[in-house]
């Protein structure tokens, strides 16, 4: 079909393409457990997302006084081991992710995933879903290594994004998510993005500013072919 305006769209994962905060909320009750904190409510876990696993345990331990660096990197592990086991128990696709995956790949758009979860677990999560097949690249929060700070290249950094469009084989890219680390990833990056408005947003549409912004996977399509 011709005269769409993107060659590769590359989509966040928790939140955009995934609703993920069941597992998630329950991987991080678990590390709270084991570290004497008390637990939050599952549905809170929707207010942590955004920036990978390690900010989410982070922010619900600091709510509580917080831990040294070595007791904390401990708690971190253990809830990466659990999740490595439960991170597709309650985890589903949005609704029409499939449908629009599907239109994407008949108008010949490659499509991938740019996440800060770890690639083992994105891809993984993927397969548990049957969904790994859809996609030409997974890149997770560890798969760009770390950087000279230690830490891993992952968004809100831009290289994440440059090598989505490197590995979909160049050309005319959007990125679409739901936080800011997404929505500043992309503009470091260059390329448009759309904000997934119904997902585990930190900012309204207007603080995310992105190009475009849906409030349904339906609706998708539609937005990308008015930018």
């Amino acid at each position: 079909m011709a005269d769409f305006p993107f060659d590769i769209v590359a989509f966040d994962l928790d939140g955009t393409l995934l609703e993920t905060h069941r597992d998630l909320g329950t991987a991080v009750n678990h590390a709270l457990t084991l570290g004497g904190f008390a637990t939050v409510p599952i549905e809170s876990a929707t207010d942590l997302i955004g920036g990978g696993a390690k900010i989410m345990l982070k922010q619900a331990v600091d709510a509580q006084g917080g831990l040294g660096h070595e007791e904390f990197r401990k708690l971190y592990k253990a809830m990466l081991a659990y999740y490595g086991e439960n991170y597709a128990v309650h985890t589903r696709p949005y609704p029409h992710a499939v449908e629009v995956l599907g239109e994407l790949a008949a108008r010949g758009v490659t499509t991938g995933v740019v996440t800060n979860k770890f690639e083992q677990f994105a891809r993984g999560i993927l397969g548990e879903l049957g969904l790994i097949d859809r996609f030409a690249f997974v890149i997770g929060g560890d798969s760009l290594g770390k950087g000279p700070d230690g830490k891993h290249i992952a968004k809100p950094a831009p290289e994440p994004i440059l090598k989505a469009r490197e590995l979909g084989g160049g050309g005319r890219t959007v990125f679409v998510g739901d936080s800011s680390y997404d929505m500043k990833a992309a503009r470091a990056a260059g390329v448009p993005v759309v904000s997934a408005c119904y997902g585990y947003c930190d900012g309204t549409a207007e603080e995310l500013g992105a190009d475009a912004a849906i409030d349904s996977l339906d609706r998708l399509i539609p937005a990308l072919e008015s930018l």
